[in-house]
């Protein structure tokens, strides 16, 4: 069964909803593709590597190849999708990203550069293809998962944060612009969440991040590097993927999406504290809340 298949393959133009959902291999993208496609929708599942796909094929699910950074395999992606819909599509979740933990001192503009093209610069172009066919059709969903780090940075966290801030940008100004066009934008913001998001941090750290160079290398030995290798690690508050897909069905599937969804108890703490802090007083929480 070559990639982009099902098995077995839904039929070509059927009724049924259709999603484009991104970084489906694990945790928050492959608790949506399962959750939606048993709920009825014509999932299109995709992850950054070709064995992720196969297994994701071999339990049922429709999935091809997309690297948000290699801009072919987004357009090629995209092609097998429209073939496969008839040009149409009735949502998108852009979702696969990564971090590069560190200070940001430590942090080669070269890997800033990388991270944007995988957290940012490939989910617009990805989203570039897919609004001229919402807007054609009347209607659309564009739900980008973004994070508490999106509206609230914290330390060690400079490279996702920027990302995050990034992308919170970007929708909201693409939200402002399909104003009146049946295409809705939201973004979903959550914090602590059971992926592993943790563990595949570890090889973007220790590509760009030279921790013994560093005026810092006690903190990366003796708290960041253990953290990231724990096997397991505890974090309050911490919720599963399916906390964040309970958000994008409510933004998928309700007759009025919300612009914004927050998912844990700490987005809702620092949501709050940003309204009523000084900046003063928020960067004491949040230095207190980088860990």
């Amino acid at each position: 069964m070559r990639l982009g298949q099902t098995a077995p393959a839904a039929p070509k133009g059927s009724a049924m909803r259709s999603i484009l959902i991104t970084g489906c291999s694990s945790g928050i993208g492959y608790a949506a593709a399962k959750t939606l496609s048993q709920r009825g929708w014509r999932v299109f599942a995709t992850c950054r590597k070709e064995e992720d796909c196969r297994r994701l094929i071999d339990e049922g699910l429709w999935s091809c190849r997309l690297d948000y950074e290699d801009p072919p395999s987004i357009a090629a992606a995209w092609a097998q999708v429209a073939a496969e819909t008839d040009g149409r599509l009735d949502a998108l979740f852009n979702n696969g990203a990564y971090a590069i933990p560190g200070l940001l001192e430590d942090l080669p503009t070269d890997g800033l550069r990388a991270i944007f093209e995988a957290n940012v610069f490939g989910w617009h172009e990805l989203t570039r293809l897919v609004v001229p066919v919402m807007r054609d059709q009347g209607h659309g969903r564009i739900v980008q998962n973004s994070s508490i780090l999106g509206f609230n940075a914290l330390m060690y966290r400079g490279a996702y944060n920027a990302t995050k801030f990034a992308i919170e940008g970007l929708s909201d100004t693409l939200r402002l612009e399909l104003h009146g066009s049946g295409v809705e934008v939201a973004l979903i913001e959550p914090g602590p969440i059971d992926t592993k998001f943790r563990q595949n941090c570890q090889l973007p750290f220790k590509r760009w991040i030279d921790w013994q160079s560093s005026r810092h290398k006690d903190f990366y030995e003796q708290k960041l590097i253990p953290r990231l290798e724990a096997e397991s690690l505890v974090t309050r508050f911490e919720l599963p993927a399916d906390a964040v897909v309970q958000k994008l069905i409510h933004a998928v599937e309700a007759r009025r999406p919300n612009p914004r969804y927050y998912v844990t108890l700490p987005t809702y703490v620092m949501g709050i504290a940003r309204r009523f802090l000084s900046t003063r007083r928020l960067d004491l929480l949040s230095r207190a809340a980088s860990g």
